[in-house]
């Protein structure tokens, strides 16, 4: 069986082509980036219609590459961006641009709807605790989707008027695809409105935030086929009219299953343009000081224990661009050449890996130099917008290849915060699966295991998991394999990366002192942004 997968991601889509057998083989596969547009006051949009455009255009090379005719193509499903938000009319066009995640301008609107009042991690503590009753979570991150909802309705109240549903990334490909407007178990947790014990929509917590009830779509499995491609969206994208359509499921749900992290205990780890450590435990927790939470995942019974880094690969996006490579476009249009460091006999034709092979010419903690990864704000362990990155140490002896180490070493010092955190409410496994792009490099992979202290395996194909996970669901729909537990064995370790003890010390002594600056800072993050407004 042939099936195509869409990961619609942050900065790009990825269209993958995979075979589904005895194994999940990738066959071929393309990807194209779109914008994010970056607003004054924190909001974070994009263009629905360029996400559409991404997958018209990489559609047919991913085919091409596969060998597969759209003919045998047997299901569509998808990965996608979570905590979107998608406003579409009733013949499923978006009414604006989406919300992405990312976007934190609502901050009257969770002021005035959840931060009043007695409060606990500051949300009121009524509402939190009817919340926690009903939800498992609750709406108190600025960057949760009922208050970007809000935002609309304060400051666009035209586009309010007109919204027929709300709908996440996705799930606005799907209407697009199928006229259908649905929105799976996942997403709909994400929304912070599902009841998790009715596994329904909240009306209760629907009234208590004002959430309009006909704004919410109907609900389905995440391996469900929820429609057939309509003839004028097929012939856009290259494939076969009236192709199985499949709910598909958010990167957070899907990671895990193309990880092959998925039975009880499971711990993964994943760095794309965000990060996050994930746990699968068989119950519905929530840690609201730290901002962690049970999310409801593809896997019905089963949660995913899940605390995230807003910005993690992005950090390294942002190094390349602004200290590895100069800013008068001496390199810019030529990005890939031959580079050689010191006595390296490599030639590197590819920026990441030269980047990867400088750092680790630099001493554990980067000569004494700290870097927070927080570009972009922060969630967890901690929720402050305002929170921003900065190096600390900097010395007349420091020199960008120190600079760089510190940005790498930040990313991997907040992934095990974020880890030991997860372990004040459940245990985590001693072998952590590592997947996403920076599991493609050797280096990350062990800096990781050492300062972790803990086993770490890849997978084949590390960045495209979550369409490894979305091929799955689409396996599950029709009945090939029996549920998403049996994509373990059709995923197996790579490669496996043991710690080293000594290393290990050294990154203690630093990680002690990460931890310690965000509070040292906080007054000046929040006046640093204050002024800038």
């Amino acid at each position: 069986m042939h099936v195509i997968a869409y990961d619609i991601g942050t900065t790009g889509v990825k269209t993958c082509v995979f075979r589904i057998g005895d194994t999940i083989e990738l066959l071929g596969g393309a990807s194209q980036s779109y914008p994010l547009y970056v607003l004054p006051g924190g909001g974070a949009e994009q263009d629905p219609d360029e996400w559409w455009q991404a997958m018209r255009d990489t559609t047919g090379k991913a085919l091409a590459e596969a060998g597969v005719k759209p003919e045998a193509i047997e299901g569509i499903s998808f990965c996608s961006q979570m905590q979107g938000l998608v406003l579409v009319d009733k013949e499923g066009i978006p009414l604006r641009r989406a919300f992405s995640y990312m976007d934190q301008r609502a901050t009257q609107e969770i002021q005035e709807g959840m931060a009043f009042g007695l409060q606990i991690a500051g949300a009121n503590l009524f509402r939190l605790l009817k919340s926690l009753q009903k939800t498992g979570a609750v709406a108190a991150s600025v960057k949760d989707p009922v208050w970007k909802y809000k935002w609309v309705e304060a400051h666009e109240p035209a586009v309010f008027a007109n919204i027929y549903k709300w709908l996440d990334v996705k799930e606005a490909i799907i209407a697009r695809m199928t006229g259908r407007c649905v929105m799976t178990t996942d997403s709909a947790f994400a929304t912070l409105l599902y009841d998790i014990h009715k596994r329904e929509w909240s009306r209760g917590i629907a009234q208590m935030l004002g959430v309009k009830w006909e704004h919410l779509p109907e609900i389905v499995p995440c391996t469900a086929q929820v429609g057939q491609l309509r003839p004028e969206q097929a012939a856009e994208l290259g494939l076969a009219a009236g192709t199985p359509v499949f709910g598909g499921g958010g990167d957070a749900s899907l990671v895990g299953v193309g990880a092959g992290s998925v039975e009880l205990g499971d711990t993964h780890v994943y760095v794309g343009t965000s990060g996050w450590v994930s746990t699968v435990v068989d119950k519905s927790m929530v840690d609201t000081s730290a901002m962690i939470a049970a999310i409801v995942g593809a896997q019905e019974g089963l949660y995913n224990y899940f605390a995230e880094q807003e910005t993690a690969g992005k950090c390294l996006d942002w190094v390349k661009d602004h200290l590895a490579l100069d800013e008068i476009n001496l390199y810019l249009n030529n990005r890939e050449f031959d580079l050689r460091h010191g006595d390296f006999e490599t030639v590197y034709t590819n920026l990441y890996d030269y980047l990867m092979a400088v750092v680790s010419t630099a001493p554990i903690g980067a000569g004494g130099v700290l870097f927070t990864p927080w570009l972009h704000g922060n969630r967890c362990p901690f929720e402050d917008p305002n929170a921003r990155g900065m190096f600390v140490g900097l010395s007349l002896d420091t020199g960008k290849t120190e600079m760089i180490r510190a940005v790498v070493e930040g990313t991997v010092y907040h992934l095990r915060w974020l880890l030991e955190t997860q372990e004040k409410k459940t245990a985590t496994s001693r072998a952590l699966r590592y997947v996403g792009g920076g599991a493609l490099n050797p280096v990350l992979c062990q800096m990781l295991a050492d300062c972790l202290g803990r086993t770490v395996e890849t997978v084949a194909s590390p960045q495209n998991v979550g369409s490894v996970g979305a091929a799955a669901l689409v396996a599950v729909g029709k009945g090939v394999i029996p549920s998403l537990q049996d994509a373990k064995r059709l995923i197996p370790a790579l490669e496996t990366y043991q710690p080293n003890a000594a290393n290990k010390a050294q990154y203690d002594k630093y990680y002690e002192i990460y931890k310690r600056i965000y509070a040292a800072n906080r007054s000046i993050f929040k006046a640093l942004n204050t002024n800038r407004d």
